[in-house]
């Protein structure tokens, strides 16, 4: 892959929401996406991730019925333009996508001395981040969408997927072949956010109240 084609797949990435098509994925190409993130560094070479490929009609349902009520929590919340704005975002594809992919943080992997995680706990649960973002470039490259859906209880999905109690789920990735992936985010195309430039988050030798 050159340079610029690597450059296009970063900025091509999207949360993937109302796209899906429920093709199957081929097991050849779940394989590559999967290896991809199971590459991503990990801090002391920990690898503390884990994948629970979700398929189940009964179990997509489930977790879109939670979420759901999720939804409608945050959107109770909501007034004037923010929940008009809100009330027309799709924030999830777990049915439509035909998969998801549970990705849990296990902070006992690697032994109790985990090489560079003394000074910085949290370094595992980056390290689980990085594998998502392989994840879901390579996942780009395959042709797929991905959503990651975040209104979620962890105690309800830990026990949705029989997830042990030490295993923290950091994500539900819908993943599946996509129509197209929307030129404009979502959240900018509704107008909920617009995305910054990158001179408002630099600072050069020192932080600078902006």
């Amino acid at each position: 892959m050159t340079a610029s084609a690597l450059y296009d797949v970063i900025n091509r990435r999207r949360d993937t929401r109302a796209e899906f098509t429920g093709e199957q994925i081929a097991a050849d190409v779940m394989e590559r996406v999967l290896l991809a993130a199971h590459a991503a560094p990990s801090v002391g070479m920990s690898q503390p991730w884990d994948f629970v490929l979700v398929r189940s009609p009964d179990t997509l349902r489930a977790f879109r019925d939670h979420v759901a009520l999720e939804r409608e929590a945050f959107a109770d919340v909501l007034t004037g333009e923010r929940a008009d704005t809100f009330s027309r975002i799709k924030i999830e594809g777990i049915c439509e996508s035909g998969l998801g992919i549970v990705v849990g943080y296990d902070p006992t992997r690697g032994g109790p001395q985990v090489l560079g995680r003394h000074a910085i706990p949290d370094a595992g649960l980056y390290s689980v981040v990085c594998a998502i973002q392989n994840l879901w470039l390579a996942a780009t490259v395959e042709g797929l969408g991905v959503g990651w859906v975040s209104f979620y209880r962890e105690d309800f999905l830990r026990s949705l997927v029989d997830m042990p109690v030490h295993v923290r789920p950091v994500a539900w990735l819908c993943v599946g072949h996509v129509a197209d992936l929307p030129e404009v985010p979502d959240l900018e195309r509704h107008g909920w956010r617009r995305r910054s430039s990158l001179a408002t988050v630099l600072h050069e030798e020192r932080y600078r109240p902006r």
